[in-house]
């Protein structure tokens, strides 16, 4: 194996779920690629056109030229329309083209894995003509292919994976952007903490600490007195944070206590995904 040990985490996460995404896709029936899936505006075959696309611009290949309708509207700024375009372009490509076309690029992308021999910190493509490590690109891959991966067993009714490689990442890249969800866009204020409680087939604790100047961190260590405490599944929390479902319609599933308002304002701004 010649993949840099730091990088290995992250190719064979992203090789789990992009198999289970394939095996999901492969035996459904034409009708079935048009199921409506929890990633806002997207059908299964949609989910599948983004995966096969970010995984061609990994490889290097040309996107599309391609001109978007006017009338998608979950499109709304520039992140949204760049990845849009390798979506819409396979709109209307039949089931066998979709299966076909899926697993001639992860051949191609899992060749590329195995030769891989560059250096985690060298810049690669990222989307919107911008660049990154190599080891965020595919720590993102991982990421997002589980969470898709999930998308497509929501609709399909085929949960599982939960517990994952994949959602192990999902879990720490999430567990990032909390201190800014407490401290920043909830407005805790200074020298409080903020506790989650995940259950299920991911379990953790975290705290958020907002010290003297309003900033944030996460740490593992329970708070002898929170400001408040959220408790939830960690289906839940993942689907809030990647913006699948609102607060109001799994508030049966969110237990709170403390401060209420605090914790109404954590829930509305946990969304951090684009």
């Amino acid at each position: 194996m010649t993949v840099h040990p730091s990088l290995q985490t992250y190719a064979d996460a992203w090789t789990h779920s992009i198999e289970s995404i394939a095996e999901l896709v492969k035996p459904l029936a034409e009708g079935e690629w048009n199921g409506r899936t929890p990633c806002p505006g997207w059908s299964i075959r949609d989910i599948v056109s983004h995966i096969i696309g970010m995984e061609c611009e990994q490889l290097g290949d040309p996107r599309p030229i391609h001109t978007l309708p006017r009338d998608l509207y979950h499109v709304q700024n520039d992140h949204q329309r760049y990845m849009e375009m390798q979506v819409d372009v396979r709109r209307h490509h039949t089931a066998p083209e979709m299966t076909s076309e899926l697993e001639y690029t992860l051949i191609r992308r899992m060749r590329q894995l195995r030769n891989e021999t560059r250096d985690p910190e060298t810049m690669v493509r990222a989307p919107l003509g911008a660049e990154q490590t190599l080891e965020l690109a595919l720590r993102m891959r991982a990421f997002d292919v589980w969470v898709h991966e999930q998308d497509l067993r929501t609709t399909l009714g085929r949960p599982g994976n939960l517990d994952s490689p994949g959602a192990l990442i999902v879990r720490d890249t999430l567990l990032l952007a909390l201190p800014k969800v407490v401290a920043k866009d909830a407005g805790a204020p200074p020298n409080s903490a903020v506790v989650f409680d995940v259950h299920g087939p991911l379990e953790f604790l975290r705290t958020v600490r907002v010290d003297v100047e309003g900033r944030g961190s996460v740490d593992g260590a329970p708070s002898l007195g929170p400001a408040a405490t959220l408790a939830m599944d960690w289906e839940t929390y993942y689907r809030l944070a990647c913006g699948r479902v609102r607060a109001a319609a799994v508030e049966d599933r969110i237990k709170i206590d403390g401060d209420q308002e605090l914790a109404g304002a954590i829930l509305r701004h946990f969304a951090v995904t684009p």
